[in-house]
C-alpha cells in the first residue's frame, strides 16, 4: 500500500510540485541502487569474478534458488555493468517517479519473474548474473502503464520509449550469443503484468439515486417560519446536489488537469 507521500490519491492527478517531489525520490533512489551496484562489482572484481560465479543463478539447481536475490546484484565484469547502468537508471528512473513503494514491489516481481524463466529453462552448464533482466521489466511497466492508469503524460512517456527502444525486443529472443534472452523475456513479461497489477485502483462511481418525490424538508429546530434552512439551498427548487472535492472525478477531468499541469 501506496503512502500518501507516494502518489495522489487514486482519481486525481499529481501537481507540479507533487511530481517534482516525486521524481526527486526516484533520482536518489536510482542513485542509491546504482552506487550498490558499482560496489558490489568492485568487490566481485578485487575477488577475480568469483562473487558472480558463486552467486549467480544456474538452472534447476534448487541450491542456486535463493541467488534469485542477488544475480541483478551481480556482473561479469566492468564492461557488463557499463553497459547495463545507463537503462537501469534511466527505465527505473521512469518506473519509480509515481512512488517509490509500487516500484520496490515491481522491482520484486521483476527479480523474480526474470530469475525464474532463467532458473526454469536455461541450460545447465551456464551462470547467469547481471540486471538486464530487471530493465526489460521496467522498460515494459513503462511502456503500458500509462495506459492502464488512463493517464496523459505516463502514455506519452511509454509511447517515446517504446518508439525509441523497441530495438532491445531484440535480444530478448533466441540467437544473440552471450545473452540471456530468457532472462530479458521474463522481465519483460514481468514488466508488462506489473503495469496492470500495481495500477491506480479508481474509486467506483456513486451509485445514482433512486428516482422519486423529494422528502419536504422540515425547519431547523428555533429557525424563524418562512426562512428554509442552509441544507435545503437558497432555492425552493429540489434535485440532485453537486458532488464536491471528495466525490467521484471523471477520467475526462483527469485528462483536462494534466493539460491544465502541461500549459496546454
Amino acid at each position: 500500500m501506496a503512502s500518501p507521500h507516494d502518489r495522489a490519491p487514486s482519481g486525481t492527478s499529481l501537481d507540479p510540485a507533487q511530481m517534482i517531489a516525486e521524481a526527486r525520490k526516484a533520482f536518489f533512489t536510482m542513485f542509491g541502487f546504482l552506487c550498490l551496484v558499482w560496489a558490489v562489482q568492485l568487490v566481485n572484481w578485487l575477488l577475480d569474478g568469483r562473487m558472480a560465479l558463486l552467486h549467480g543463478i544456474r538452472s534447476r539447481d534448487v541450491d542456486s534458488l535463493g541467488y534469485l536475490l542477488t544475480a541483478p546484484f551481480l556482473h561479469l565484469n566492468w564492461q557488463h555493468l557499463q553497459g547495463n547502468s545507463g537503462p537501469l537508471f534511466v527505465f527505473g528512473f521512469l518506473a519509480a517517479y509515481r512512488g517509490v513503494r509500487k516500484f520496490l514491489g515491481l522491482t520484486v516481481l521483476l527479480v523474480v519473474t526474470s530469475g525464474m524463466a532463467v532458473w526454469l529453462f536455461e541450460r545447465g552448464d551456464v551462470v547467469t548474473v547481471g540486471a538486464s533482466g530487471v530493465i526489460f521489466g521496467y522498460f515494459g511497466y513503462v511502456v503500458l502503464r500509462g495506459l492502464f492508469d488512463r493517464n496523459l503524460i505516463d502514455s506519452l512517456i511509454g509511447l517515446v520509449m517504446g518508439a525509441s527502444f523497441a530495438y532491445l525486443l531484440t535480444t530478448a529472443v533466441p540467437g544473440t550469443p552471450g545473452v540471456s534472452w530468457l532472462g530479458h523475456l521474463g522481465g519483460l513479461v514481468g514488466g508488462l503484468a506489473g503495469a496492470w497489477i500495481f495500477r491506480d485502483r479508481r474509486p467506483k462511481q456513486a451509485a445514482a439515486l433512486p428516482d422519486g418525490p423529494a422528502a419536504p424538508s422540515l425547519p431547523a429546530p428555533g429557525a424563524a417560519p418562512g426562512r428554509k434552512s442552509a441544507a435545503s439551498g437558497a432555492s425552493g427548487a429540489s434535485g440532485p446536489s453537486a458532488i464536491g472535492p471528495a466525490g467521484p472525478v471523471s477520467p475526462r477531468a483527469d485528462l483536462l488537469k494534466e493539460l491544465d499541469d502541461l500549459g496546454l
